[in-house]
């Protein structure tokens, strides 16, 4: 069949693409910038359509011929994101109706048990969205899954973090609430087994692993398997969704927008109510993955730096094409720029290991204290903070998110220009070059752009830039020392070998 996959540049939908292909699918993408999906390995495989879920006219072309539509895209983490995702959703599913497509499979949240508690805004507006799709005459099949755990998902990443770096830890009283967490695994056999539904099929599913759990047997769960020590954990009641989040987002990558949500939701239990998808999609022989299994495999993608997705590669809308770096004359506009140069004795690729390497674990070659506080400040004020790292420690993709930056575009060798994220009054980048030299040496050519908005933005310049002799500078020069320790690290190795 013809599969539509939105959110294919996010956690889930980057991952059902290439199964679906497995499955024999013929498979289109739905992103805003198609882009954003030129660095997938499955790209060539798939087609690629330039479509917004929030601007109908650009649907029907997107929708004309699919006999299955995958809806996976949601507005977590944006001002107004219930809004935005009903006119997503009604939208899509006007258009789907519309185009004749024979079924639509949408992943949401949990349903929350009905008692005195009220559901949090994330899990309302997933329930809204699966009403929408139901009612659109098309088929729809909505599954709903509580805590994903997989290397790169939020849900996993919240978990992990908070348990790696929290031996002692003072929690709310929600940690007590049971979940039944299941495996990114099972979740996507599940997605692409709907495929095959039979068209009388309209409904909700709850999906979920063998295990019913608390957050607190998680975390205590998780550390045995990456055996870690037992934690101590010391429930209280003061400690709200509000103030759990701004933890969150203060210990784990997750950022407070993103974080809230998902602590709200799981002030709710969570716990499938049937298995009525095992008479569609039948469990696998040897069951589902159970949740200590599903932290191994995580894990081992971690260690093996074979993280497919990560919660961190699907973004906000996206910031306007102009001006670039590459133009800076802005319509008369003020432009500042940082741009340093520096003669780099190790070849071209050497240099461009090393450019293609940075953030992360690797950090930024100059001043980690100088990063590490601008990572604060960010996260102090609901930005995304250093913390995000990165999806790969070698490797980059057009699209994914690096520490507070995003890849805005990469020419393997020569070039990696980053936009960021982080919050600013006005718009950021940094790009590094590669250039050819003599004697089979190179260069490094470093440029930072900023785009100031209003009278804040031009103070902001002139605060920061005292310090880029520092920053900026140390930089340049690390990542040349860098590309030349490692290029004289490779002769001496082919040396010995001899």
């Amino acid at each position: 069949m013809r599969c539509l996959v939105t959110g294919a540049t996010g956690y889930i939908g980057g991952r059902l693409a290439p199964r679906l292909l497995v499955d024999g699918h013929t498979v289109r993408c739905l992103a805003r910038k198609a882009g954003r999906l030129r660095d997938v390995p499955w790209a060539s495989r798939v087609e690629i359509a330039e479509g917004d879920l929030r601007k109908p006219e650009t649907l029907p072309a997107t929708l004309d011929g699919v006999d299955v539509a995958y809806y996976l895209v949601h507005s977590l983490g944006q001002a107004g994101f219930e809004a935005a995702d009903r006119e997503a959703a009604t939208n899509f599913a006007t258009a789907a109706r519309a185009a004749g497509v024979r079924r639509i499979v949408y992943l949401g949240g949990p349903e929350p048990a009905e008692d005195r508690s009220v559901p949090s805004a994330h899990l309302r507006s997933r329930a809204e969205v699966g009403r929408i799709l139901l009612d659109s005459g098309v088929p729809t099949a909505v599954l709903r899954a509580a805590v994903i755990i997989g290397s790169g998902s939020a849900s996993f990443e919240m978990l992990r973090h908070l348990t790696e770096r929290l031996p002692m830890m003072v929690t709310p009283r929600w940690v007590r609430n049971r979940i039944q967490p299941i495996a990114v695994r099972d979740v996507l056999r599940y997605l692409v087994g709907c495929a095959e539904l039979p068209p009388e099929v309209n409904r909700a599913f709850d999906i979920g692993g063998p295990d019913v759990l608390t957050f607190e047997e998680m975390m205590q769960r998780y550390a045995r398997v990456a055996e870690l020590p037992r934690r101590f954990i010391v429930p209280v009641r003061p400690l709200t969704p509000a103030l759990s989040s701004l933890w969150v987002g203060l210990i784990t990558p997750v950022p407070n927008a993103i974080a809230r949500p998902l602590v709200e939701s799981l002030v709710h239990e969570a716990v499938a109510r049937e298995h009525d998808i095992a008479r569609y999609v039948p469990d696998p022989p040897e069951g589902l993955t159970g949740f200590d299994r599903a932290v191994e495999l995580a894990l081992a993608k971690i260690r093996n730096a074979a993280v497919e997705t990560r919660w961190s590669n699907a973004s906000g809308p996206d910031a306007p094409a102009e001006p670039l770096p590459s133009d800076p004359k802005w319509s008369g506009g003020t432009t500042y720029t940082d741009v340093r140069e520096r003669a780099v004795a190790a070849p071209p690729a050497v240099l461009w290991q090393v450019i293609e390497g940075v953030g992360g674990e690797h950090g930024w070659y100059s001043f980690p204290l100088a990063w590490s506080v601008r990572g604060w400040l960010d996260r102090l004020i609901g930005g995304v903070g250093l913390r995000r790292g990165r999806r790969d420690p070698h490797r980059l993709q057009v699209g994914e998110a690096l520490d507070f930056w995003r890849v805005e575009e990469i020419v393997p060798g020569e070039l990696l220009r980053l936009r960021a994220e982080m919050r600013l009054p006005g718009r950021a980048w940094l790009e590094m070059r590669v250039l050819p030299a003599e004697n089979g040496h190179s260069r490094y050519h470093q440029r930072a752009v900023f785009l100031p908005h209003g009278l804040s933005g031009h103070a902001y310049w002139g605060s920061v830039a005292p310090f880029h002799a520092v920053v900026f500078g140390g930089m340049t020069r690390n990542i040349a020392r860098g590309a030349e320790h490692l290029a004289e690290s490779s002769v001496s190795s082919r040396s010995a070998l001899r």
